[in-house]
């Protein structure tokens, strides 16, 4: 049985009131928050072990090593590498796309050539690409969406092509909750030649992921918002690919030997981990993928889906408000507008009633632009979230516009 006072027990942080009311936290898409299991795991590494690796042979190096290369290695298994030389550590999902567009993009892609993404993609997966266009004068094609929030998979049929040498695509959009078709998509771009790209920032805390099955080249996602540490998040890639990849940045430990006529790169996965590490989130992150293991996705699946169909209903017979993002296929996200009240002034109203919500654009600022609106309120839900929370929510929104009636 899923036992949410034994979850919520587990975060030391939803223990809080803000101003004299209890913490709501609704805002788990922008980061989750982390189990004592995770902060004490932090917390051992500097108290006890504090040093860094690879590069010692006294024992808090070697310990430090030890932890570190096992998070790897429950890494690797928590998403079905081939083999731990495909885990390459990185500061999150947006220096891992970088290192993707700098060192794949700028030996594969060439001028003429087309990168396509989706209208849905987060900032991170555009902006990199539209920059390496720019430099080697490819073309940036953008599958687009339709009313729903749904991508539109003929139009992506009809912009794949023999000159499409990348397909980026987000597996669930942070501004709207959609779940995309990526595996089909991956079948499709394979068909066609070209790699693939999958940020799944969102989706790997909500949603089981196997980039064997799904057969990606690249796989990236962020430990932040899988209950872990900030700073740090992981490129998941073909082995085949990543060794003919060039390093993406130079320094220690991505190298095997190195004089001033020539350096010779490390084996993966450190020709791609320059300098020192985040030694302290790595080791978290790799608590927080048991902490995940433990409840499994079975059990976070079914409660967020009942989160999700509690806020969506209230949602649809609450006055004024119109939802963005309708999706067939959607998680833990409820995007949407409130008759005359700006999403900021939302954000802060319900803040003030102790509930944590997004307001913004959510780096989406293309999917702001579709549903013809400035901004969204955003909640996004957990497994620590409890119905009395999204309760809360309504109230709080009740009283906003009482406040601008």
């Amino acid at each position: 049985m899923f036992d949410i006072e034994k979850i919520r027990g587990d975060f030391p942080i939803l223990k809080q009131e803000i101003y004299g009311k209890p913490l709501a936290y609704l805002d788990n898409a922008a980061t989750t928050q982390k189990p004592q299991c995770v902060i004490d795991a932090v917390t051992c590494y500097y108290e006890h072990d504090n040093a860094n690796v690879h590069r010692g042979v006294h024992a808090l190096s070697e310990r430090a090593t030890a932890d570190y290369e096992a998070a790897r290695k429950k890494i690797a298994f928590f998403f079905n590498a081939r083999s731990e030389r495909e885990v390459i550590f990185t500061r999150g999902a947006t220096e891992a796309i970088n290192l993707i567009a700098s060192s794949w993009g700028g030996a594969h892609i060439k001028a003429g050539d087309e990168v396509l993404i989706t209208h849905m993609e987060h900032h991170s997966n555009i902006v990199p690409w539209q920059m390496l266009c720019e430099r080697v004068g490819a073309t940036l094609k953008v599958v687009p969406i339709n009313d729903r929030g749904e991508l539109i998979m003929d139009e992506f049929d009809a912009l794949l092509s023999e000159r499409t040498r990348l397909v980026g695509v987000v597996h669930m959009s942070n501004a709207l909750g959609t779940i995309n078709p990526v595996k089909s998509m991956i079948e499709k771009a394979h068909a066609a030649g070209a790699a693939v790209l999958v940020d799944g920032a969102q989706a790997a805390s909500h949603l089981l992921v196997d980039v064997q099955s799904l057969d990606a080249d690249f796989y990236v996602t962020s430990a932040h918002k899988m209950y872990g540490p900030t700073g740090v998040g992981v490129l998941i890639g073909r082995e085949q690919i990543l060794e003919t990849m060039p390093p993406y940045q130079g320094g220690c430990d991505m190298i095997s030997m190195v004089t001033f006529e020539k350096t010779e790169y490390n084996d993966l996965p450190y020709k791609f981990e320059a300098g020192t590490p985040h030694i302290a989130g790595v080791i978290g992150f790799g608590k927080a993928i048991e902490y995940i293991q433990g409840i499994g996705f079975d059990a976070i699946g079914q409660r967020e889906k009942e989160l999700l169909d509690y806020a969506t209903a209230k949602a649809e017979v609450f006055d004024g408000l119109r939802q963005i993002g309708t999706a067939k296929e959607k998680a833990c996200v409820l995007s949407f507008v409130l008759d005359s009240v700006h999403p900021h002034d939302l954000g802060t109203i319900v803040d003030r009633e102790g509930v944590a919500i997004r307001a913004g654009h959510h780096c989406a600022m293309p999917v702001m632009q579709f549903f013809k609106v400035p901004a969204t309120a955003r909640a996004s839900f957990s497994i620590y979230n409890t119905e009395a929370e999204v309760d809360m929510l309504f109230a709080a929104l009740k009283k906003a516009q009482a406040i601008f009636a």
